[in-house]
Protein backbone atom coordinates (compact mmCIF):
# COMPACT_ATOMS: atom_id res chain seq x y z
CA UNK A 1 0.00 0.00 0.00
CA UNK A 2 3.21 2.71 1.18
CA UNK A 3 6.51 2.11 -0.57
CA UNK A 4 8.55 4.66 0.57
CA UNK A 5 11.98 4.32 -1.93
CA UNK A 6 15.20 6.65 -1.14
CA UNK A 7 13.38 9.35 0.63
CA UNK A 8 15.72 12.11 1.29
CA UNK A 9 13.84 15.27 3.43
CA UNK A 10 16.08 18.65 3.64
CA UNK A 11 15.64 22.02 5.51
CA UNK A 12 18.42 23.87 4.00
CA UNK A 13 21.47 22.30 4.61
CA UNK A 14 19.78 19.70 7.40
CA UNK A 15 18.97 16.51 6.47
CA UNK A 16 15.67 15.83 8.40
CA UNK A 17 15.35 12.45 6.45
CA UNK A 18 18.38 10.63 5.13
CA UNK A 19 18.03 8.07 2.16
CA UNK A 20 15.03 5.69 3.49
CA UNK A 21 13.34 3.07 2.03
CA UNK A 22 10.40 0.83 3.54
CA UNK A 23 7.53 -0.55 2.10
CA UNK A 24 4.11 -1.14 4.29
CA UNK A 25 1.87 -4.15 3.19
CA UNK A 26 -2.21 -4.24 3.02
CA UNK A 27 -3.86 -4.82 6.39
CA UNK A 28 -0.53 -4.26 8.01
CA UNK A 29 0.10 -2.12 11.26
CA UNK A 30 3.22 -0.50 11.47
CA UNK A 31 4.72 0.69 14.68
CA UNK A 32 6.99 4.00 13.86
CA UNK A 33 9.33 4.79 16.18
CA UNK A 34 12.45 7.06 17.17
CA UNK A 35 13.52 10.02 19.50
CA UNK A 36 12.34 13.14 19.12
CA UNK A 37 13.90 15.13 15.89
CA UNK A 38 14.10 11.48 14.15
CA UNK A 39 12.33 12.35 10.97
CA UNK A 40 9.42 10.54 12.13
CA UNK A 41 6.65 13.31 11.19
CA UNK A 42 8.68 14.94 8.40
CA UNK A 43 8.46 11.30 7.04
CA UNK A 44 4.40 10.80 7.90
CA UNK A 45 3.94 14.27 6.21
CA UNK A 46 6.14 13.47 3.46
CA UNK A 47 3.49 9.86 2.65
CA UNK A 48 0.55 12.69 3.50
CA UNK A 49 1.13 15.17 0.72
CA UNK A 50 1.71 17.95 3.59
CA UNK A 51 5.15 18.08 2.71
CA UNK A 52 7.01 17.51 -0.73
CA UNK A 53 9.76 14.84 -0.62
CA UNK A 54 13.85 16.61 -1.55
CA UNK A 55 14.48 13.51 -3.32
CA UNK A 56 13.23 10.07 -3.56
CA UNK A 57 9.91 8.69 -4.50
CA UNK A 58 6.80 7.87 -2.65
CA UNK A 59 3.79 6.15 -3.53
CA UNK A 60 0.48 5.28 -2.17
CA UNK A 61 -0.76 2.35 -3.93
CA UNK A 62 0.39 3.10 -6.85
CA UNK A 63 -0.10 7.20 -6.74
CA UNK A 64 2.93 9.18 -6.93
CA UNK A 65 2.62 11.79 -3.96
CA UNK A 66 4.18 14.59 -6.09
CA UNK A 67 2.25 14.21 -9.21
CA UNK A 68 -1.16 12.77 -7.91
CA UNK A 69 -1.64 13.77 -4.73
CA UNK A 70 -5.17 14.47 -4.71
CA UNK A 71 -5.50 10.72 -5.19
CA UNK A 72 -3.42 9.88 -2.12
CA UNK A 73 -4.59 12.49 -0.24
CA UNK A 74 -8.29 9.95 -0.80
CA UNK A 75 -6.88 6.94 0.47
CA UNK A 76 -5.28 8.43 3.91
CA UNK A 77 -6.99 9.61 6.99
CA UNK A 78 -4.33 11.87 9.13
CA UNK A 79 -4.07 12.61 12.62
CA UNK A 80 -1.46 15.01 13.42
CA UNK A 81 0.44 15.24 16.88
CA UNK A 82 -1.25 18.51 17.36
CA UNK A 83 -4.65 17.59 16.16
CA UNK A 84 -6.21 20.68 13.50
CA UNK A 85 -10.03 21.00 15.09
CA UNK A 86 -12.29 23.99 14.72
CA UNK A 87 -12.74 24.67 18.62
CA UNK A 88 -15.71 27.02 17.87
CA UNK A 89 -17.63 23.93 15.77
CA UNK A 90 -20.14 21.55 17.71
CA UNK A 91 -18.89 18.11 17.07
CA UNK A 92 -21.80 17.02 15.01
CA UNK A 93 -21.35 19.95 12.52
CA UNK A 94 -17.38 19.63 12.05
CA UNK A 95 -18.03 15.69 11.70
CA UNK A 96 -20.67 16.92 8.44
CA UNK A 97 -18.27 19.01 7.26
CA UNK A 98 -14.86 17.21 7.61
CA UNK A 99 -17.21 14.25 5.88
CA UNK A 100 -18.33 16.89 2.62
CA UNK A 101 -14.83 18.02 2.28
CA UNK A 102 -13.62 14.48 2.24
CA UNK A 103 -16.32 13.53 -0.81
CA UNK A 104 -18.57 11.63 1.37
CA UNK A 105 -22.01 12.07 -0.63
CA UNK A 106 -24.74 14.25 0.86
CA UNK A 107 -27.07 10.89 1.17
CA UNK A 108 -24.03 8.61 3.37
CA UNK A 109 -23.09 11.89 5.51
CA UNK A 110 -25.51 10.92 8.40
CA UNK A 111 -24.82 7.22 8.22
CA UNK A 112 -20.87 7.92 8.20
CA UNK A 113 -21.65 10.46 11.34
CA UNK A 114 -23.29 8.11 12.90
CA UNK A 115 -20.96 4.67 12.57
CA UNK A 116 -17.72 7.23 13.45
CA UNK A 117 -20.02 8.64 16.54
CA UNK A 118 -20.42 4.67 18.29
CA UNK A 119 -16.66 3.83 16.87
CA UNK A 120 -15.41 6.41 18.40
CA UNK A 121 -17.53 6.75 22.13
CA UNK A 122 -18.45 10.01 20.89
CA UNK A 123 -22.18 9.90 21.87
CA UNK A 124 -22.17 11.83 25.08
CA UNK A 125 -20.33 14.97 23.44
CA UNK A 126 -22.36 14.66 19.64
CA UNK A 127 -23.64 17.78 20.29
CA UNK A 128 -21.08 20.06 22.82
CA UNK A 129 -18.88 22.21 21.46
CA UNK A 130 -15.36 20.99 20.58
CA UNK A 131 -13.57 23.45 23.10
CA UNK A 132 -15.45 22.58 26.06
CA UNK A 133 -14.29 18.87 25.41
CA UNK A 134 -11.74 17.34 27.55
CA UNK A 135 -8.17 16.62 25.36
CA UNK A 136 -9.47 12.66 25.47
CA UNK A 137 -12.61 13.64 23.31
CA UNK A 138 -10.76 15.71 21.14
CA UNK A 139 -8.42 13.05 19.88
CA UNK A 140 -11.99 10.66 19.99
CA UNK A 141 -12.84 13.34 17.14
CA UNK A 142 -9.80 13.85 15.58
CA UNK A 143 -9.66 9.77 15.33
CA UNK A 144 -13.25 10.44 14.02
CA UNK A 145 -12.22 13.23 11.15
CA UNK A 146 -9.56 10.74 9.85
CA UNK A 147 -11.78 8.31 9.61
CA UNK A 148 -14.91 9.84 8.16
CA UNK A 149 -14.17 9.07 5.04
CA UNK A 150 -13.24 5.12 5.41
CA UNK A 151 -9.72 5.69 3.92
CA UNK A 152 -7.87 2.29 3.57
CA UNK A 153 -4.84 3.89 5.53
CA UNK A 154 -4.66 5.53 8.71
CA UNK A 155 -1.61 7.62 9.76
CA UNK A 156 -1.71 8.20 13.77
CA UNK A 157 1.58 10.62 15.35
CA UNK A 158 1.69 10.10 19.14
CA UNK A 159 -1.88 10.10 19.15
CA UNK A 160 -2.00 9.31 23.07
CA UNK A 161 0.03 12.47 23.78
CA UNK A 162 -0.90 14.69 26.85
CA UNK A 163 -3.81 11.81 27.53
CA UNK A 164 -4.35 10.44 30.93
CA UNK A 165 -3.59 6.79 31.85
CA UNK A 166 -7.65 6.00 31.47
CA UNK A 167 -7.89 7.87 28.41
CA UNK A 168 -4.68 5.98 26.87
CA UNK A 169 -6.42 2.40 27.29
CA UNK A 170 -9.33 3.75 25.77
CA UNK A 171 -7.76 4.94 22.86
CA UNK A 172 -5.19 2.22 22.62
CA UNK A 173 -8.42 0.11 22.48
CA UNK A 174 -9.76 1.75 19.23
CA UNK A 175 -6.58 1.81 17.80
CA UNK A 176 -5.90 -1.96 18.15
CA UNK A 177 -9.98 -2.71 16.54
CA UNK A 178 -9.00 -0.53 13.96
CA UNK A 179 -5.62 -2.26 12.73
CA UNK A 180 -7.78 -5.14 12.36
CA UNK A 181 -9.42 -3.52 9.34
CA UNK A 182 -6.74 -1.22 8.25
CA UNK A 183 -3.54 -0.17 7.37
CA UNK A 184 -2.24 1.85 10.22
CA UNK A 185 1.38 3.43 10.51
CA UNK A 186 1.37 4.61 14.27
CA UNK A 187 4.10 6.76 15.89
CA UNK A 188 4.04 6.72 19.70
CA UNK A 189 7.04 6.99 22.28
CA UNK A 190 4.44 4.23 24.41
CA UNK A 191 6.28 1.05 23.64
CA UNK A 192 4.48 -1.43 25.05
CA UNK A 193 1.44 -0.10 23.31
CA UNK A 194 4.16 -1.05 19.93
CA UNK A 195 4.50 -4.41 21.31
CA UNK A 196 0.79 -5.09 21.87
CA UNK A 197 -0.74 -4.16 18.69
CA UNK A 198 1.47 -3.77 15.51
CA UNK A 199 2.71 -6.41 13.35
CA UNK A 200 6.19 -4.79 12.81
CA UNK A 201 8.47 -1.84 13.77
CA UNK A 202 10.08 0.53 11.98
CA UNK A 203 13.16 2.79 13.88
CA UNK A 204 14.59 5.86 12.80
CA UNK A 205 17.51 7.79 14.34
CA UNK A 206 18.46 11.21 13.50
CA UNK A 207 16.74 10.82 9.62
CA UNK A 208 18.22 7.01 9.29
CA UNK A 209 16.44 3.79 9.16
CA UNK A 210 18.00 1.97 11.66
CA UNK A 211 15.77 -1.44 12.40
CA UNK A 212 12.94 -3.38 10.32
CA UNK A 213 11.34 -5.99 11.50
CA UNK A 214 8.80 -7.36 14.19
CA UNK A 215 8.77 -6.89 17.89
CA UNK A 216 9.72 -10.57 18.49
CA UNK A 217 12.62 -10.39 15.62
CA UNK A 218 14.02 -7.12 17.02
CA UNK A 219 14.24 -8.57 20.73
CA UNK A 220 15.32 -11.68 19.44
CA UNK A 221 18.41 -9.66 17.96
CA UNK A 222 19.17 -7.62 20.84
CA UNK A 223 22.96 -7.78 21.73
CA UNK A 224 23.19 -7.56 25.44
CA UNK A 225 24.36 -9.21 28.30
CA UNK A 226 22.38 -12.38 29.63
CA UNK A 227 21.06 -11.39 33.17
CA UNK A 228 19.60 -14.31 35.63
CA UNK A 229 18.15 -13.77 39.07
CA UNK A 230 18.53 -16.65 41.52
CA UNK A 231 16.83 -16.82 45.03
CA UNK A 232 18.66 -19.81 47.28
CA UNK A 233 18.88 -21.03 51.49
CA UNK A 234 22.62 -20.66 50.99
CA UNK A 235 25.33 -18.35 52.25
CA UNK A 236 26.03 -15.46 49.64
CA UNK A 237 30.05 -16.13 49.97
CA UNK A 238 29.18 -19.92 49.53
CA UNK A 239 27.00 -18.66 46.42
CA UNK A 240 29.59 -16.17 44.87
CA UNK A 241 32.86 -19.08 45.44
CA UNK A 242 30.13 -21.30 43.38
CA UNK A 243 29.22 -18.80 40.66
CA UNK A 244 32.61 -17.83 39.90
CA UNK A 245 33.28 -21.61 39.28
CA UNK A 246 31.46 -21.07 36.40
CA UNK A 247 33.16 -19.76 32.88
CA UNK A 248 32.49 -16.00 31.75
CA UNK A 249 29.90 -15.53 34.73
CA UNK A 250 29.84 -13.40 37.29
CA UNK A 251 27.49 -12.15 39.99
CA UNK A 252 26.48 -8.50 39.53
CA UNK A 253 24.52 -7.95 42.99
CA UNK A 254 23.72 -9.84 46.16
CA UNK A 255 22.04 -9.63 48.59
CA UNK A 256 21.08 -11.79 51.71
CA UNK A 257 17.96 -11.90 53.72
CA UNK A 258 17.17 -12.54 57.82
CA UNK A 259 16.12 -15.92 57.02
CA UNK A 260 19.07 -16.61 55.15
CA UNK A 261 18.00 -16.69 51.83
CA UNK A 262 20.47 -15.29 49.17
CA UNK A 263 19.25 -13.39 46.16
CA UNK A 264 21.81 -13.02 43.43
CA UNK A 265 21.88 -11.50 39.70
CA UNK A 266 24.47 -13.41 37.99
CA UNK A 267 25.15 -12.45 34.11
CA UNK A 268 27.14 -13.01 31.20
CA UNK A 269 28.39 -11.29 27.87
CA UNK A 270 27.12 -13.78 25.60
CA UNK A 271 23.32 -14.37 24.57
CA UNK A 272 23.64 -18.00 26.47
CA UNK A 273 20.27 -19.18 28.89
CA UNK A 274 22.05 -19.18 32.24
CA UNK A 275 18.64 -21.12 34.11
CA UNK A 276 19.75 -24.76 33.14
CA UNK A 277 23.34 -24.18 34.29
CA UNK A 278 22.23 -22.36 37.30
CA UNK A 279 19.41 -25.25 38.24
CA UNK A 280 22.07 -27.29 37.60
CA UNK A 281 24.52 -25.91 40.09
CA UNK A 282 21.88 -25.65 42.52
CA UNK A 283 21.18 -29.12 42.60
CA UNK A 284 25.41 -30.44 42.76
CA UNK A 285 25.54 -27.66 46.17
CA UNK A 286 22.30 -29.04 47.73
CA UNK A 287 20.85 -25.41 47.86
CA UNK A 288 16.87 -25.57 47.79
CA UNK A 289 15.98 -23.05 44.90
CA UNK A 290 13.22 -20.75 45.49
CA UNK A 291 13.24 -18.43 42.60
CA UNK A 292 15.09 -18.59 38.94
CA UNK A 293 14.01 -16.11 36.05
CA UNK A 294 15.94 -14.67 33.42
CA UNK A 295 15.70 -10.65 32.64
CA UNK A 296 13.90 -11.03 28.80
CA UNK A 297 14.95 -7.97 26.61
CA UNK A 298 12.13 -5.75 25.60
CA UNK A 299 11.59 -3.30 22.68
CA UNK A 300 12.63 -0.34 24.98
CA UNK A 301 16.12 -2.29 25.46
CA UNK A 302 16.11 -2.55 21.77
CA UNK A 303 15.33 1.51 20.94
CA UNK A 304 17.63 2.73 23.96
CA UNK A 305 20.36 0.65 21.79
CA UNK A 306 19.86 1.77 18.73
CA UNK A 307 19.07 5.35 19.60
CA UNK A 308 21.14 6.66 22.49
CA UNK A 309 24.24 8.37 20.55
Amino acid sequence: MIEVDHLVKRYGAERAVNDISFQVEKGEVLGFLGPNGAGKSTTMKTITCFLPPTEGTVRVDGSDVRTNGLAVRRLIGYLPEHTPLYTDMVVRDYLAFMARMRGVEARDVAARIGEMTARCGLERVLHKPIDALSKGYRQRVGLAQAMIHNPPILILDEPTTGLDPNQIVEIRELIRSIGQEKTVILSTHILPEVEASCDRVLIIHRGNLVADGTPGELQAGFEGSQTVHIRVDADESAVRAAVAGLEGVEMTHHEQDLDGWTHAVVSTRNAADLRPELFRLAVREGWTLAGLHRDEANLEDVFRQLTSN
